[in-house]
């Protein structure tokens, strides 16, 4: 039996980052996925990723080393899989530009979950998929994140979110489920385009210093999220109404908020002036800042497109709503 397990990225269109604070976002997925395949081997577990391997003799062996085997390590810790008594051998890859602030290993780990559900049998349903996902990268990885990368990852597609009452990041088993409302039947798939800046970054640390701030009480990041939160949902208003004026709008006051709150960079803000004066509706932040990509609403898109080149940017990627978490056998 072989198992084939993949999953999209995603781009946050309005309302990030306050899917860590109990917030609502409006999201839509990647074209691009993150893959992983698994089939069980009569004597070895082996882990591959990206030209990296390594055999996994004992549990000791799934101890994390800061390599990129480390998102399989953790998964196969997290559901206690003995890699003696249950030898496998686990493949990933992906299309997703990496640390690119589009979710590409919460994808990847979303892949890696459910090849891992299905092998073991277990029975997760979509919501406690993205759930598991998300335990995995907050108490086995280390990772400060909120809830819609895992959520869009599983379900696909273009979606409104909310996470409310989701604001501690605890997971407790007493917290609401988040609200997941898709969209793409409903409505045209706004003209997007995603303009990677080239710069790499890790999401748990664009995120830490506003979060501290938002614990201690902090009415500027407190009221700013509040107002995103409310831009969000004029979005998704915007967006059924295919009022593409009013849902830039949305887009460049979400980025201007996150912009002044210190959860943006140098490169980012070149690519968003270099689209917004080459007259695209709106432009922010894909996902977390300090590099990473912006999205960009698109009213004319080559001028717009030859505007990014012209501004740096490294890649051009058009979002489109794609299946969520995909799992294909082979017997």
């Amino acid at each position: 039996m072989r198992i084939r397990a993949h999953a999209p990225g995603r781009c946050g269109i309005v309302g990030n980052p306050t899917d860590m604070y109990g917030g609502c976002v409006l999201s839509c997925t990647t074209q691009e996925r993150a893959f992983c395949e698994l089939e069980p081997h009569k004597e070895e577990t082996l882990f591959q990723n990206e030209g990296q391997h390594s055999l996994v003799r004992s549990n000791d062996d799934l101890r994390l080393r800061g390599d990129k085997l480390d998102i399989l390590r953790a998964a196969f810790a997290y559901f206690e899989i003995n890699p003696q008594t249950a030898p496998v051998h686990v493949r990933v890859w992906t299309e997703i530009p990496m640390q690119a602030g589009l979710a590409g290993s919460t994808a990847m780990l979303t892949a890696i979950v459910g090849a891992i559900a299905r092998w073991q049998n277990l029975q997760l349903n979509p919501y406690a998929l993205a759930e598991t996902v998300r335990k995995i990268e907050a108490r086995v990885l280390g990772v400060l994140c909120g809830f819609q990368d895992q959520h869009m990852a599983v379900f696909g597609g273009l979606n409104f979110m909310d996470f409310y009452g989701k604001e501690s990041l605890e997971q407790r088993d007493d917290e609401p489920l988040a609200t997941i409302e898709p969209l793409a039947e409903r409505c045209p798939t706004p003209p997007l385009l995603l303009a990677h800046t080239g710069v790499q970054h890790h999401s748990g640390t664009v995120h830490k210093s506003p979060r501290q701030r938002w614990e201690e009480g902090d009415v500027e990041v407190r009221g700013g999220y509040a107002r995103i939160m409310a831009l969000a949902r004029r979005g998704k208003r915007a967006l059924i109404e295919q009022d593409w004026q009013k849902l830039g709008e949305a887009m460049n006051e979400n980025h201007e908020i996150v912009a002044a709150l210190g959860g943006s960079g140098v490169e980012n803000d070149r690519l968003i002036e270099a689209a917004r004066q080459a007259g695209a509706w709106g432009a922010k932040l894909a996902g977390a800042g300090g590099g990473g990509t912006i999205i960009v609403l698109v009213k004319e898109r080559e001028r717009v497109v030859q505007a990014l080149i012209d501004a740096g940017a490294e890649k051009l990627l058009t979002p489109a709503p794609r299946p969520g978490l995909t799992i294909e056998v082979e017997h």
